[in-house]
Formats: structure tokens, sequence, C-alpha cells
């Protein structure tokens, strides 16, 4: 795209939405450090996506994660939500915590157990419902660790049995988002392990059923954009959870790690319509900000994200078809290099300028006082973190 006022266009428009948790306490399987200012209940999660929004215009939407952020009134929590500029994005489940799970969940050999956990499901529908969230997030942590430790294809069997019945009690406008992740908790199988055994189910289930590609959840060296641009050619590309990994499900800070192999993702996104509205692709980071203060480390994410699509945006698709179409190699090649070795970030600060923001998002939100403010106020009561 050669139009800058269309590349600034496609900028302005850009939807990243937060992730609630990213607001809370994490940290590794041995410790999770707590930090000052952290939000205590989802009311302050929403002040602090809010403070993401007013830096970088592109954050309006956050993600909840069920129970982590239950509340008795989900409507004042929209409420709030609306009042700070922010909607309910994606309402995420969590069938992984619970002691009943050990041995899966809507996949686990007893049946009370499935019903368990569908019934959960069904509740996080019945919380978009409340919140007005149009897309439900599943991901299962279920799988064996043995060999022989249970059939794999009745296991398969219970998950379509749960989905559908999911799948049926969407409204009209709700969508089905389904993740997948090729290892751990589970070591041996993992039930959704990768995109073709979840494309599967959503073929079976119906349009409302979307695939979830979350950028960590790769074997090292899969090519990633194969899968987001195959996905998008289906019609069947729901979400991303934009993050970064050196070695799995690493969570760190999108485009940490590879910035290359998010500007070749966001690449196929731009070149197959993933950034039109009428595709409706989520693009949702998650993320577990463990050592690094938590506002600023979703800002710099958030930037990641548009520097990627700055530089995807400036790809010269005719010079690249051109090289394609007569079988020039190198020609091609440099048609990408050229738009990925661009420094896009005076282009992304006249375009923040001319929305009224601070050019440079993170340098304006340390220099606001927020960090201080929330640190001083927020002090007693339990924070957020993992599993609250």
């Amino acid at each position: 795209m050669s139009d800058v006022s269309a590349v600034k266009a496609a900028l302005k428009s850009q939807v990243i939405e937060t992730p609630s948790w990213g607001y809370g306490n994490s940290g590794t399987r041995f410790k999770v450090f707590a930090q000052p200012g952290v939000p205590r209940d989802p009311f302050e999660k929403m002040e602090d996506a809010a403070q993401v929004h007013a830096f970088t215009g592109v954050a309006p939407k956050v993600s909840l994660h069920i129970p982590w952020d239950k509340v008795a009134d989900y409507a004042a929590l929209t409420r709030h939500a609306e009042g700070l500029g922010l909607r309910i994005g994606a309402i995420n489940s969590n069938v992984f915590q619970d002691d009943d799970f050990k041995l899966g969940s809507v996949t686990h050999p007893d049946a009370a157990v499935r019903r368990k956990a569908t019934g959960h499901l069904l509740e996080c529908v019945d919380v978009m419902d409340e919140t007005g969230s149009p897309d439900l997030k599943l991901w299962f942590s279920d799988g064996t660790n043995y060999p022989g430790q249970d059939d794999i294809v009745a296991r398969q069997d219970r998950l379509a049995e749960a989905l559908a019945e999911v799948y049926e009690r969407l409204g009209d406008d709700q969508r089905m988002l389904l993740e997948y992740k090729l290892f751990e908790p589970a070591f041996y199988t993992t039930d959704v392990p990768d995109w073709g055994t979840a494309y599967a189910h959503c073929l079976k289930l119906g349009p409302k059923a979307q695939v979830v590609v979350d950028t960590g959840h790769h074997a090292p060296g899969t090519n990633i954009e194969f899968i987001v641009a195959l996905l998008l050619r289906e019609g069947r590309l729901g979400a991303f959870d934009f993050n970064s990994r050196f070695y799995a499900d690493d969570d760190l800070m999108v485009g940490a790690a590879d910035p290359f192999q998010l500007f070749r993702i966001m690449h196929e996104v731009v070149k197959n319509g993933g950034l039109r509205s009428e595709t409706n692709v989520n693009f949702m980071l998650d993320q577990c900000h463990n050592i690094e203060a938590k506002i600023p480390a979703v800002i710099r994410s958030v930037a990641n994200v548009q520097e990627a699509t700055a530089k995807a945006l400036l790809v010269d698709m005719d010079a690249l078809v051109a090289a394609q179409t007569s079988g020039d190699v190198l020609a091609s090649n440099a048609v990408l290099m050229d738009a990925y070795n661009t420094d896009v970030r005076p282009l992304l600060a006249e375009v923040r300028e001319e929305q009224g923001l601070a050019g440079d998002p993170f340098a304006a939100y340390l220099a606001s006082g927020n960090q201080e403010r929330i640190a001083a106020a927020r002090v007693g009561g339990t924070q957020a973190g993992w599993g609250a």
C-alpha cells in the first residue's frame, strides 16, 4: 500500500484488545511476583486498560477471564468500562484451575466432571449476554501424560459433544473462538494441540466457530504465517492471541523475541484482508508481565503490533506481485525486506499526533505520573493475579 494517507487511515482504525489478566500479578511456576499499584478487582483493571487506550488510541476493548473477573453485577462493570471509553471484548473460560479437572474438563472420563465443565462454559455465555461481549474464547488444558491413560478418539468425541452444546447456546451475533496449544500441561497428548484439530471442530460446528492463533503455541520453526494465510482464505481466523516466545508458551511481550515473524504474520493479515472490519479478526494480546511493570508493558506491546502492521501496510504489493509473477526470487524477497527495514516510528508518531495523542505513548505514560498515583492509592486489599 503506497498511499500514505491510506496507510494512516488503516492504522487509525486498528483495534487491539488487551487482557484483564495482563494488568494483574503473574509469574512462573515457582513464584508470582507482586508489584505496587496492581489492580485489586476487575473495576481497577478497567481503569488500567483505559490508560493504555488513552495513550495509544487503539485499545478500546478488554478481555475478561471467568472466574478471575467474576463480579456480582456485570452490568455495573460494563457501565464502568463504557464510562472509561472501553467495551468488553472476549469472555475467556477457565476449566483448568479446579481440582476436578485434573484428568481433563470437557474430555474427562467422568460424565459428572464433563457436565461441570460444560456448565461453566454456558455460564460464560451468560456473561457474554450481560456484558455485550461478542466472543467466547475457549482454551482447554485437557490431555494425557501417558500412553494408554485414556482413549484418544473418545476424548475427541466428548470434546465435540461439549462444543456442540455451547455452540447451540450462542446468540446470532456471538462467536465461539477455539484456541489450540501444542503441549502443557499435558505432555503425551493434548486434546486440541494444533490449528488442524481446532479447524476440524469448527468446521463441524458451523460458521460461528472460528480458530484462535496464539503466537506462542507452536513447535519451534513452525511457519505461523502460513497457518494465518490458510485460515484467512477459509474464513476461519477468528482471533489472535499475540505474545512472544523463545522456547514454548513464554507469554512475553509480542514482538520481543522475533519481530520479523510478527511482521510476516501481519503481512499475510494485510494482504488477505484481515484488517477489514467485515473479516472480523480480533487482535488480542495474551501476555503475562511477570517482572515488568504492567501498564507500560501493555503499551509497549500495543506499539509493537502497530509497528509490525505499519511495515506490512508499506509493502509495495504491485512490485511484489510483478516480481512473483516473473519468478524473480530475489526481487520478491527484497520488496518484503524493504518494508520490514523501514523505520515506521516517525509515521506512527505522526498518526498519533493527528489523533491528538503524544507521538511516543510509552514515554508519555511514564511522564504522566499515573504509575506513582496508583502505587500510592492501591494500598490494602488483595491484588489481582492468577486465580483472582
